[in-house]
């Protein structure tokens, strides 16, 4: 299974303006730590970080991911999307590539017209 997740700290505690810039990129910085450490097939965009392997091991990191970034704020939001499709590995690239070969033979085609 793909999982594609975001979290991120939320209500972090800072007492004035000057405190709290918005910035979330330390927690995130240990989230995503969490996720290379894992051994499991992983990238990460500027939007979400995208993690490979069965239910139970892709859950379990990030659930860890997770409650690390939850020491920077009084709660954490988490967006999760998955594509569940048993019996297939390497989608983190094969995707990618399909899609790839897919705009190439395209623009091979229209050339042809």
């Amino acid at each position: 299974m793909l999982v594609a997740f975001s979290v991120a700290p939320a209500g972090n505690g800072a007492t004035t303006a000057d405190e709290d810039d918005g910035s979330v990129h330390d927690a995130v910085a240990e989230a995503v730590k969490i996720v290379r450490n894992s051994g499991l097939p992983n990238q990460t965009d500027s939007m979400f970080t995208t993690i490979e392997g069965e239910w139970d091991e892709v859950m379990d990191v990030i659930k860890r991911a997770t409650e690390a970034v939850g020491k920077y704020g009084s709660r954490v939001s988490l967006v999760l999307k998955a594509d569940i499709r048993p019996g297939y590995w390497g989608e983190l690239t094969g995707k990618m590539e399909r899609l790839e070969q897919a705009i190439d033979e395209m623009d091979e085609y229209q050339g042809h017209s």
